[in-house]
């Protein structure tokens, strides 16, 4: 019997169809960017005071700046000693005769305040937030975190749906289907009339946005051969970190949120057009013993790498399939499956929880938001170029488990750090972003390699969704527990991720194996042999 990895060494391994495809697919992960942080920007909160009618259109007229209006309107607050955002002084500035010399103010300090009855100005310079223009400050401002649980609400459910329908239906129609549903959901964003219909839309964005993704990756490693799997799967990755360099640049000179989601949504219109440039899955294909349509798409790929397949490809066949649709079950069916599935899922979760709460634990150091994630997107570029270089030569399972130790130790070591240590304390915790970085690209193509065709997609769809829980998780362990002690969450992360790295190590090496096909392929595998024991061998 002829195996698809066979013909795969003469159509061409990494040839130029398959280089073709890996570009096109690779762009699916810049917006993808957009899409999941740029809640930073679309819902940024900027400095804020109740709104009085009455001051405002003194101010007009007497040509006072901000501060000088502001000082009539807002009270300090007693216990930070700023002025506050949420009351005003409780004057009828029509009722009194204010006038424009600044000299003849009254001594506001004495007068009883009340919370804000006209709405808010906003020091913005001429930007807007979706927080601005629907008022989400004060007793409203957690509405904004609503916005992002909805975005993780419709992560968790679409990848185990557009899984699901990968596997069943092919991952080329429900990636397609995915960006349709991107493309209508992200403009219906844009055009919200208000924010429960926001939610709704946002909820709905999130259903296609990540389901899409993971099929497109599922699709590429599936067509290149062993030794080029882990390249594509860190660098397809790796251009998510180019959409958080991309990102600041469109919010900087997009100053309306709403126009920065029409841009962000764009590219997901376009990539209907892959219809034309992007096959189906010829794996999947053999799988669902659909054997004719990947023979067809086999000699495709030869003809355009400029090969020649001397092997009979009318006996390609996948003979040894268990079965030709994926279930639930199937995950959790045999001894390996389970341990997979369970540990897999765990460092999906570490990797969200840690590496959200690192980020947002920089981000409320404050500074010039758009530099900020300028670097931290720079910082992840060396995270994918250690994978590269280690993962071929060390192989999968030390390096990953490696990676969660480091963010384990540096959020350990942060924690007892003093602040007057403060860059000493930001580039420690940097190493521990490196780390965690690390495992989330590797997490990915390591899920990939430890389930069979006919499951995988669905596998790495159910698996990520522990990533959308921790990315909900995230906020409240970080926030919530700081309120006990400031660097409580960090010990926290660092638990999660040394028990991450020590739960690795029980899964199998991988390197140099081929993608299995079955389940069997599954259970031959084991964290105690190495790929060169002959066991592996017949995977």
């Amino acid at each position: 019997m002829t195996t698809f990895d066979d013909i795969l060494e003469e159509a061409g391994k990494f040839g130029r169809c398959q280089k073709r495809i890996f570009i096109l697919l690779c762009m699916v992960s810049m917006p993808w960017a957009g899409v999941y942080v740029g809640i930073v920007f679309q819902g940024f909160t900027p400095d804020h005071w109740c709104r009085d009618p009455a001051v405002v259109e003194r101010r007009e007229a007497c040509g006072w700046n901000l501060a000088e209006s502001r000082r009539l309107t807002v009270p300090l607050d007693n216990s930070s000693g700023q002025q506050s955002s949420c009351e005003q002084y409780e004057v009828d500035w029509n009722a009194t005769e204010l006038t424009c010399d600044k000299q003849e103010l009254e001594d506001l300090s004495r007068t009883p305040t009340i919370s804000c009855k006209h709405g808010w100005e906003y020091d913005y310079e001429g930007r807007r937030s979706f927080v601005t223009e629907f008022d989400l400050v004060c007793s409203d401002a957690w509405l904004v975190d609503m916005f992002q649980a909805t975005l993780n609400v419709g992560f968790l459910v679409g990848s185990i749906a557009i899984g699901y329908l990968a596997d069943r239906f092919g991952r080329k129609m429900s990636f397609l289907i995915s960006n349709l549903l991107n493309g209508v959901a992200g403009i219906l964003v844009a055009v919200a009339p208000n924010y429960i219909s926001l939610l709704v839309f946002r909820t709905l964005y999130g259903f296609g946005v990540k389901g899409g993704w993971v099929a497109g990756y599922v699709l590429i490693t599936e067509i290149v051969g062993v030794e080029f799997r882990r390249t594509v799967g860190v660098i397809y990755q790796m251009f998510f970190s180019i959409g958080i360099l991309i990102l600041p640049l469109l919010a900087y000179y997009i100053t309306d949120w709403r126009w920065l989601q029409v841009v962000i949504t764009i590219p997901y219109i376009l990539f209907l057009s892959y219809y034309w440039f992007i096959p189906e899955s010829p794996r999947w294909l053999l799988s669902q013993n659909q054997n004719s349509k990947a023979v067809k798409i086999t000699e495709d790929i030869a003809k355009e790498n400029k090969m020649t397949l001397s092997k009979n490809i009318e006996t390609l066949k996948d003979d040894n399939a268990d079965s030709t649709t994926a279930s639930f079950m199937d995950l959790i069916r045999t001894p390996n499956m389970r341990k997979h599935t369970f540990i897999l899922s765990y460092n999906w979760f570490t990797s969200a929880v840690v590496y959200q709460g690192l980020i947002m634990r920089l981000g409320i150091l404050g500074g010039n938001v758009y530099i900020d994630f300028l670097i931290s997107g720079l910082v992840e570029f060396p995270a994918a170029f250690l994978i590269l270089f280690t993962i071929e030569r060390i192989g999968r399972r030390l390096p990953f488990a490696t990676a969660n130790f480091v963010a384990g130790v540096s959020c350990f070591i942060t924690a007892f750090i003093p602040d007057s240590m403060f860059w000493f304390k930001t580039a420690v915790a940097c190493i521990g972003r490196l780390g965690i970085t690390m495992t989330f690209e590797m997490v990915v193509f390591v899920n990939t390699e430890l389930y069979p065709t006919f499951v995988r997609n669905l596998g790495v769809s159910v698996c990520s969704t522990l990533c959308d829980v921790g990315g909900i998780v995230a906020p409240f362990l970080l926030y919530r527990l700081a309120v006990i002690w400031l660097e409580l969450p960090l010990i926290i992360f660092g638990f999660l991720a040394f028990l991450a790295g020590g739960l690795v190590l029980l899964l199998p090496e991988t390197r140099g194996v081929p993608l299995p096909d079955t389940i069997d392929d599954i259970e031959k595998l084991s964290p105690f042999k190495s790929p060169s024991n002959k066991d592996w061998a017949t995977v």
